[in-house]
């Protein structure tokens, strides 16, 4: 695999458009790092890794002649991913509401843990609790679950995030602060229809 001091990407496009099979490999070799990264932060459930970074670098391929070299190439590609994993998170069909008969036997134990306000959660229990809050996330819309993963689990910049994504810092934010609210209020609702 190239690496990034010695790869030159300029000249690897100019070859790719040229159609050399080989300068696509290399591409593809290339860029593999960035869009695997891209893909397993937005990963739809129930959908292998490699078939959607498949599916991102045929886009590339296909759109390669939109390249104008107005953002790093890198870039362009990271938002034709972003865009790819929104689009297959929409196609899911996801449930209404998420029930506390959905939940494992430990997830509820780290549910009962947070809303009884026990604050460690037990080594073992780790698993169980990233469980839970990926179907917590789940519940939400692409848009707003790709920002609290950028901002909460990833700790990016909204200005890494506006640079990923397109959108601006007052737009991120703004997504940011209805999503929490909104996993909040999946939290209580949870929380009151397992009291019933």
């Amino acid at each position: 695999m190239p690496d990034d001091q010695s790869f030159d990407l300029a000249g690897c496009l100019d070859r790719v458009r040229n159609r050399d099979q080989m300068a696509a490999r290399e591409l593809v070799e290339h860029l593999h790092p960035l869009v695997i990264r891209i893909v397993r932060a937005h990963l739809p459930r129930r959908m292998q890794e490699e078939d959607l970074a498949q599916e991102i670098f045929l886009k590339m391929f296909s759109r390669l002649s939109q390249y104008q070299g107005s953002v790093p190439f890198p870039h362009w590609v990271s938002r034709i991913a972003v865009t790819t994993c929104i689009d297959q998170l929409r196609a899911q069909k996801r449930r209404p509401e998420m029930r506390w008969a959905d939940l494992s036997e430990r997830e509820t134990d780290v549910l009962d843990s947070v809303i009884t306000n026990e604050n460690d959660v037990a080594p073992d229990d780790a698993l169980a609790a990233r469980e839970l809050v990926q179907m917590l996330l789940e519940q939400l819309k692409p848009e707003d679950r790709m920002v609290i993963q950028y901002l909460d689990l990833e700790q990016k910049s909204v200005a890494e995030i506006s640079a990923l994504t397109g959108w601006n810092a007052t737009l991120v934010k703004v997504r940011a602060f209805r999503a929490r609210r909104k996993l909040q209020q999946i939290f209580q609702e949870l929380n009151q229809k397992e009291r019933v």
